[in-house]
């Protein structure tokens, strides 16, 4: 085992000096990457981010001469803690990011091992080739993790593992010599043996160590049975004792398939060869089969496996119930009935539609004569992603249950025989009784594997306990059905432990000689595989961990306090995807592909020094500062995190207990005040406009706030939409009444769109009434003054009350204000305004989801709107997204009934209130408009309308790309006959 050495900070500094990369020893950075998506943290030494190959030399030869380690790292999704240690955690996800070359008429290619799955997909789609295994972490997980862990993922009974498609590796060895791993001849094998080189003596080692055939034999008898697809049970010495030249029939010898699966222990990869599929037949279907319990979906499995199959998944009780909470997968539960004890999803791949659905008809029959299930759904289409979205956020969902005990991973990777897998199941279940532990059944039945978490508290010495007490009982259990520990995840720190007792004291012995012979000076990531120390140490969370209770204005009751709060996050890093995969979270990542900028690194950082010492405000840590300060509080994270990890409402009750022990700046202040402010403005409105476009002035006013001299500043209007609303005459209907919410940017910026949607509901036929009120508070939320905002917030629920029903909505033009009624409200206001503030937060809508909801009920036609041809192309705003109400902006523009509506895939705009304004931001903000937006825009001819609800996405759309966009009222008013 590695021993800790004292490095100080000028060797790491003399260190960063010879990198063309970079190197971060800080203790930001060093926090940020001491987790990964398992249970473990440990501090690591460092942060380097190579530039190229020289950087890993370096870093390499510093290792050794240093006596440390280098932990090589991608998107550290690792759910066994392989990306966790005491050395440098060395990040190639953001330089080692190329695919080199494809070979169609070969099927393969050639990439850096920092590409992500589903973008290296999107690549070979157009050479009609396919990489098949995919996790469902497939859009951030990066090849270089899938070939370290031998990923599988849900397609793995057609497509196999990485390591299947493994066929070349080239790196750098632990010596610093550079090594390329392929397929060799007999004759070639020999002649690797003879090389006086680290490489040459691998060669000359593992042909001594697997010669003999009673170590052969050894290996055979005592590893898990060949007959189970997936098994990473330590070093795969049992599939090179099945090559040539040990045995005389077995296929040509080739290293890959040792390295796959070995967790970057023995070497750091720079380039990858993998073998491609063709593209996946064109026809897909998914039959979703309910049942009764978990026992008879797994004996419906082995029917399911009889019609060649390309995935057949499981989900439970348990991740379903998870899923009816969430914003972004609630709506994917449509292939349900009821509540089923277990669903069993069965995709169908063929050439044609109707050979598919004949097949899933067939299959559905073979339920039925079997007595096997009860309710069955066949899936097509777009709607097909939809239920693998589900089956995908299960294990993100599962951390979204209030309280510490949570659904640990410790047991959730075992891997048996497909026929084997009922009974071991039964088994499984039965000592988990035996202990009184709940358990989570979900993911691969088809391959022989179920991801099973018992529900555990790991802050109390109890929980810790039986975290290893649990692990010590399943991995007997898999043993006597000569299973693997881990079919996919890996053993890293958590099941290296077992490895041993696994395999058996000889055969671990090899597995020792392995890591030896390739890095005997424990340079490649120590302590994973071999030399692992005790499984149930070096926790994320650790008995007697305080967990204190700090007062907050917002409510955090339901997650039970601000830190359990940050800690829904588990590290599954669905906030690394990027622009290619499509969302809004997490914009300030997209840009810079920085770890920092995660949402997963805030609510690591929030987890961590909530718990620091302190003397009077807990939140008075300039690191917290730090990590939050690209958080564009888009909300994206709301509905898109698996776990629901709202990191702008964290990131606003921060600011604000900050802003206590610190002061706020006046930068904050100012437009925190903005309503106030812009009130002073329209004393005299043309002598504003005048001051903030006229070059000199507005350079001088953009210096005086913090704001960017490249950025434009709105000007007001000549009038208040509130001034024309308490002057105007009410006109009578008797079709419906509604009451306007007048934010405060209509009110003084974008008032004639106030008089427009006006216009546009009287001319549908809608009574409009102004409720007085006061403004939203939105200003003051994004910056973190929530006493101000609580004071508006409960001011508006009394004014407006008694008011606003079902019947009688409260209708809004600007997303962001609006929406505050419907999100941070309830969680603001006093506890006796609670349940108003909900039943206000219902009825508080959109104006596109109100003119969406009326054409449901019939009462807006299509008929009322001209015939004309447009095309539109809608960017919605993040908190519609947030909200899943982005498809009421393209449902009520597509009411004209030769309007054609396109959603621009696009997450934020990068202007997010305030922050594209500021100077500090602004090419943060540019470069996330640039991500999608800004060169969707600037594609569309002339005559193509582009639309945007939110106030502050038009205002981007016009300086990054000379483009007006016009919100959707607008457009639909013109549209008016």
């Amino acid at each position: 085992m590695t021993a800790k050495v004292n490095i100080s900070n000028r060797h790491l500094q003399k260190l960063n000096m010879a990198l063309k990369g970079q190197l971060h020893f800080d203790d930001v950075m060093k926090t940020l990457y001491a987790t990964d998506a398992s249970a473990y943290r440990e501090m690591p030494l460092a942060v380097a981010f190579p530039q190229d190959e020289e950087d890993i030399k370096t870093l390499i030869q510093f290792a050794n001469e240093n006596n440390t380690s280098l932990i090589p790292r991608t998107a550290g999704t690792s759910l066994a803690g392989q990306v966790v240690g005491h050395g440098i955690v060395v990040d190639v996800s953001r330089t080692f990011t190329n695919i080199l070359e494809v070979n169609k008429e070969e099927g393969w290619v050639r990439l850096q091992p920092g590409v992500i799955r589903d973008e290296l997909n999107k690549h070979l789609k157009d050479y009609d080739l396919f990489f098949g295994p995919e996790t469902s972490t497939a859009n951030r997980a990066m090849v270089g993790g899938m070939v370290g862990n031998n990923s599988c993922g849900s397609n793995s009974v057609k497509y196999g593992s990485a390591r299947d498609h493994l066929l070349e590796v080239r790196g750098f060895l632990s010596d610093g010599s550079e090594a390329v791993f392929k397929e060799v001849t007999l004759e070639e094998f020999e002649a690797k043996t003879k090389l006086d080189t680290l490489e040459g003596r691998l060669y000359k080692d593992v042909q001594e160590m697997l010669a003999p055939a009673d170590v052969r034999e050894e290996i055979a008898k005592e590893f898990p049975k060949p007959s189970i697809p997936r098994r990473n049970t330590g070093y795969a010495i049992d599939l090179l004792a099945r090559m040539q030249p040990f045995d005389p029939n077995g296929k040509p010898f080739n290293f890959c398939e040792l390295i796959a699966g070995s967790e970057g222990t023995l070497i750091f990869i720079t380039e990858i060869k993998l073998h491609c599929n063709p593209t996946p037949p064109k026809y897909k279907g998914v039959l979703c089969a309910q049942f009764d319990s978990i026992d008879e979906s797994l004996k419906a499995n082995l029917i399911s496996l009889k019609f060649d199959p390309t995935a057949v998944e499981l989900m439970d009780k348990y991740v379903l119930d998870c899923t009816k909470n969430s914003i972004e997968h609630s709506k994917n539960r449509f292939f349900l009935d009821g509540d089923p004890a277990a669903v069993l999803v069965t995709e169908i791949s063929r050439d044609s539609e109707e050979e598919m659905r004949k097949v899933a008809k067939e299959l559905e029959e073979a339920f039925k004569a079997a007595g096997m299930g009860h309710y069955y759904k066949l899936v097509e289409g777009s709607d097909v992603k939809r239920v693998w979205d589900l089956r995908k956020a299960g294990l993100g969902l599962l951390s979204n249950v209030p309280g510490d005990p949570k659904a640990a991973p410790v047991i959730e990777d075992t891997a048996v025989d497909v026929e084997d897998l009922p009974a071991f199941i039964a088994e499984f279940n039965k000592t988990l009784d035996k202990y009184n532990l709940t358990c989570v059944h979900y993911a691969h039945a088809g391959s022989g594997e179920l991801h099973l978490r018992p529900i555990l508290d790991l802050k109390v010495e109890e929980g810790n306990k039986m975290f290893k007490t649990i692990a010590e009982e399943i991995a007997k259990l898999v043993k006597k059905y000569r299973g693997s520990l881990s079919g996919e995840h890996g053993d890293g720190r958590l099941r290296g432990e077992f490895i041993e007792f696994m395999v058996g004291e000889k055969n671990f012995k090899l597995i020792e000689r392995v890591k030896r012979s390739w890095d005997n000076d424990n340079i490649f990531n120590p302590n994973k595989i071999v030399d692992t120390p005790p499984m149930n140490e070096s926790l994320r969370f650790m008995p007697g961990i305080e967990t204190p209770e700090i007062k907050t204005t917002l409510d955090f009751s339901y997650e039970q306090g601000i830190i359990r709060a940050a800690e829904f996050c588990n590290g599954a890093g669905a906030c690394r995807k990027t622009e290619k995969t499509g969302g809004t979270m997490c914009p300030s990542y997209m840009a810079t592909r920085n770890e920092k900028n995660t949402t997963r690194a805030r609510a690591n950082i929030l987890r961590e020094y909530l718990r620091a010492p302190y003397e009077i405000n807990r939140f008075n840590h300039d690191e917290i500062y730090e990590v939050m300060d690209l958080c564009l509080s888009c909300k994206g994270c709301k509905s898109e995190c698996p776990s629901n990890v709202d990191i702008a409402k964290l990131k606003a009750e921060f600011l604000h207990q900050y802003y206590q022990a610190n002061g706020a700046p006046l930068r904050a202040k100012l437009i925190a005040n903005f309503p106030n402010l812009t009130q002073l403005a329209m004393l005299t409105p043309g002598l504003f406009n005048l001051m903030i476009s006229n070059p000199l002035t507005g350079s001088i006013f953009k210096s005086i706030t913090g704001f960017a001299q490249e950025r434009s500043v709105p000007k007001v209007h000549k009038f208040t939409f509130k001034s024309w609303l308490k002057k105007r005459t009410q006109k009578k209907s008797e079709k419906k009444m509604v009451y306007i919410f007048c934010d405060e940017f209509t009110n003084f910026n974008d008032t004639e769109i106030g008089l427009k949607t006006i216009e546009l509901l009287e001319k549908l036929g809608y009574e409009v009434h102004w409720q007085p009120h006061v403004d939203s508070g939105r200003t003051y939320i994004s910056k973190g003054f929530l006493t101000e905002a609580k004071d508006l917030a409960c001011k508006n629920i009394e004014m407006l009350k008694d008011y606003i029903t079902e019947e009688t909505p409260l209708i809004g033009i600007e997303p962001s204000t609006i929406m505050t009624f419907r999100d941070e409200y309830p969680s603001i206001v006093h506890a006796h305004q609670k349940d108003d503030a909900k039943n206000l937060a219902e009825n508080a809508l959109m104006i596109d989801e109100f003119i969406a909801r009326e054409m449901k009920a019939g009462r807006i036609t299509a008929d009322q709107f001209t015939e004309e041809e447009k095309l539109i192309k809608l960017h919605t705003h993040c908190q519609q997204k947030a909200t899943g109400t982005q498809v009421t902006g393209k449902q009520m523009l597509s009411l004209p009934k030769n309007y054609k509506v396109q959603i621009i895939p696009s997450g934020c705009c990068g202007m997010a209130g305030s922050f594209g304004y500021e100077k500090e931001h602004y090419e943060i903000s540019m470069q996330v408009g640039e991500l999608v937006l800004f060169p969707t825009v600037r594609q569309q001819p002339e005559d193509v309308i582009i639309a945007a609800a939110g106030t502050s996405c038009r205002h981007q759309i016009k300086d990054g790309t000379e483009r007006t966009a016009l919100h959707p009222v607008e457009i639909l008013l013109d549209a008016i006959k």
